[in-house]
């Protein structure tokens, strides 16, 4: 399995400046790459691949002083990243979704660059990251790298930059414990157990909107260009990226509670992308990062030796889980009272004993996947 590992560098002014450098210049080649493939097929109806726009790099450095000063799997990486946004453009095209063609990146769009092999480029040395044309780094380690490294990425955030290590590691089973639950995730509570356990959901989007709001306005009051609508950017930059780690941190201890308790977990297969763009609580869906939070169970379940299973999401709230009959419910009813066998319990438990009877092949679970085929 595949493990990153994320450590901030300690850096000084000179540092600083030829990792900006750097980065510009993956950007400028990013930029050129892109346009070099826009303007082939708009002249000529020609397509230009990835190994013709890498075996032109030599001659590009001839030309331009600061491609030398890049290490070349890095300059490399950045033309496998803008043959990766047209492959994804064309499988957009072929799938009949919205095509997005590929963008150019302006200043501050780019925040990123990649050592593809770990010891060709990038490494450790006397606990100092060590790269290819800018020298031996400080670097906050707060924890050791497990596995084999394979990959190193250079990240600038708002609050710094970070260095991201892929690891190859060997998954490490958890004792099994026999036991197994459905997962209904929401917004009145983040998550509902069948067990009848409910996780609070924490809001982190909905605490922080007064704060984020008046760092916004601080940014639109500033001068275009001037220095002080620069800082403003990053105050609000800040704002939002503390959000950011809030949520996650809440993910993977949610996750990491149930990956220990239980061996099977349940949930709903949900078509999160979709339910942004129509549903009238779209931006409490958002708050709540219910994909972030199933790509982590998914991730820590398959590290630690357990399974998760989707299920088809629909009637799971409107179906009795105790006889099986079908109550139809407004989503502002948040009880359900089953006329037909007295069942009474919260909506969000029901839901959560349906996935689990869905997903576990019962007499509940056949009756609801046929009334959803």
């Amino acid at each position: 399995m595949k493990k990153a590992f994320i450590y901030k560098l300690r850096l000084n002014r000179a540092q600083e400046a030829k990792l900006s450098e750097m980065l510009e210049t993956c950007r400028h080649l990013y930029n050129h790459a892109l346009a070099e493939r826009k303007e082939a097929w708009e002249q000529e109806q020609q397509s230009v691949c990835f190994a013709a726009q890498s075996a032109s790099l030599p001659l590009l450095k001839q030309e331009n002083a600061y491609l030398p000063r890049v290490h070349s799997q890095v300059l490399q990486d950045v033309l496998h990243r803008v043959d990766r946004a047209y492959q994804a453009f064309f499988r957009r095209c072929k799938t009949g979704e919205k095509p997005g063609y590929p963008r150019f990146r302006g200043r501050g769009w780019y925040d990123s660059f990649t050592f593809p092999q770990w010891d060709n480029g990038a490494k450790f040395a006397d606990g100092r990251l060590v790269l290819s044309k800018i020298g031996s780094l400080r670097v906050c380690t707060d924890r050791p790298l497990e596995g084999q490294p394979k990959t190193c990425s250079i990240i600038r955030r708002a609050d710094g930059w970070y260095a991201t290590i892929v690891c190859e590691v060997e998954p490490v089973a958890l004792e099994p414990t026999g036991e197994t639950v459905g997962i209904d995730l929401g917004i009145e509570t983040f998550a509902t157990l069948s067990t009848g356990e409910q996780v609070a959901n924490p809001k982190h989007y909905r605490r922080a909107e007064q704060v984020l709001k008046k760092a916004q306005r601080r940014v639109s009051r500033r001068k275009k260009g001037s220095n002080r609508r620069r800082k403003a950017k990053v105050l609000l930059a800040k704002a939002h990226l503390k959000v950011k780690r809030a949520r996650l941190d809440h993910a993977h201890k949610v996750a990491r509670e149930l990956v220990e308790r239980f061996d099977v977990l349940h949930v709903e297969k949900l078509n999160i992308r979709g339910m942004l763009k129509n549903h009238p609580l779209a931006k409490s869906i958002s708050d709540a990062g219910w994909g972030l939070f199933l790509n982590i169970l998914r991730s820590k379940a398959a590290s630690a030796g357990k399974t998760v299973v989707e299920v088809n999401p629909a009637y799971t709230s409107q179906v009795c889980s105790h006889c099986g009959e079908r109550v139809p419910k407004k989503l502002s009813q948040r009880w359900h009272s089953c006329p037909y066998c007295a069942c009474s319990l919260h909506r969000d438990h029901n839901a959560a004993l349906n996935i689990l009877q869905k997903g576990g092949g019962t007499a509940i679970g056949e009756r609801l996947a046929t009334a959803t085929s």
